[in-house]
């Protein structure tokens, strides 16, 4: 009699309640970033999966809140939100930290290096020349004196020359070494610095905006001085992009960059913050004169007509927009950011091509 064919069991073919959960989420996410138009990026992933999982209660709050209000989440408020988080800022600070006493310990290895092979050399110096001195003694003896002291005076130099040979071999060794540490530290320096810099418009980049914000906010708190930070975004910069490309959207930051770029100095500090956002820290100006700055750049800005040069078509004008604080101290940064990217939404709202100051 033939077996009857064997079915695997329905029970057995139901997907776990742990993947049912992942599936889920992964469901959910995917359908946000669809519903908001968002970029799909590891940032924004993992922003959206936190909120959404609830691993981070604080940026669900924020997501709800958002969504309530009927305002839109959108990438310029995505972003917002990941800056303004406090574990970003420390995760830099400790990364930061390590890499301080990983060069302050590649410094001393050096140091130390360098110490002993100048006390092996010296060593080896008065090895050598007592080497030569005893050899002198020897020669300069009766045979009969010589030949009784020749087998011990032989080994002690046969030893001391082996000795010789290994203190070389020391100093060579360090010598690698330390070319080696002096390799790594100006890697290490070379990466330190091409961490802080953004590779398309080659401007300070968010990181080093974040560590450049809390040093000026610290010294001009000491100096009592001012401090404004404003925030400026390209204007319809999804619609360059949607139009031209996304090669043609970058030329288009890379000149936005250089513009920006040249009010740079001593008392202005230009950064690329992420996207098609920009920030700027103007030291020693109080709101108005940073405005007033600020402004006269855009007003230059919208006057020039931008050409696609791989097309020949016209990009039209391109302008931005911006929002302007003061920093009042210390403990007030963050705040002062909040305040300037709310300025940037309104200024947005507002018609865009224009800078408002809150």
């Amino acid at each position: 009699m033939q077996d009857a064919p064997k079915f695997q069991s329905v029970e057995a073919a139901k997907p776990s309640r742990a993947e049912l959960a992942r599936q889920d989420l992964l469901d959910r996410i995917r359908d946000f970033i669809l519903k908001h138009d968002l970029n799909v990026s590891g940032t924004n992933l993992a922003s959206v999966g936190t909120a959404l999982s609830g691993a981070n209660a604080a940026l669900a709050q924020a997501f709800v809140s958002r969504e309530i209000s009927g305002e839109p989440i959108d990438q310029r408020w995505l972003d917002t939100v990941a800056r303004l988080d406090p574990e970003t800022g420390a995760r830099v600070e400790e990364l930061e930290r390590l890499m301080d006493k990983m060069e302050y310990s590649m410094m001393r290895f050096a140091q130390s290096a360098k110490s002993a092979q100048d006390e092996t050399c010296e060593h080896r110096g008065a090895i050598d020349a007592q080497i030569e001195a005893m050899s002198s003694q020897i020669d300069d003896r009766d045979e009969a004196g010589a030949s009784n002291a020749q087998g011990e005076v032989d080994r002690v130099i046969d030893l001391s020359r082996a000795m010789l040979e290994r203190i070389e071999q020391v100093e060579q060794a360090m010598e690698r070494s330390q070319a080696e540490t002096d390799e790594l530290r100006a890697n290490l320096a070379k990466a330190r610095t091409e961490a802080d810099v953004d590779h398309l418009t080659r401007l300070p980049n968010r990181r080093a905006f974040e560590r450049r914000l809390a040093s000026a906010s610290q010294q001009a708190q000491l100096g009592g001085k001012p401090l404004c930070v404003a925030f400026c975004d390209v204007d319809h910069f999804k619609a360059v992009n949607d139009t031209h490309g996304h090669d043609a959207g970058d030329r288009v930051l890379v000149a936005m960059s250089n513009t920006l770029n040249g009010m740079a100095s001593d008392t202005c500090f230009v950064a690329r913050h992420g996207g098609e956002e920009f920030v700027v820290l103007f030291y020693g100006l109080e709101k108005e004169a940073a405005v007033a700055k600020l402004d006269g750049i855009r007003r230059a800005q919208g006057m020039k007509q931008m050409i696609n040069r791989e097309t020949g078509k016209s990009f039209g004008k391109i302008t931005f927009s911006g929002g302007v604080s003061q920093v009042e101290g210390v403990d007030d940064a963050r705040e002062a950011l909040s305040r300037a990217d709310q300025a940037l939404y309104e200024a947005k709202n507002a018609g865009r091509n224009t800078i408002i100051a809150v």
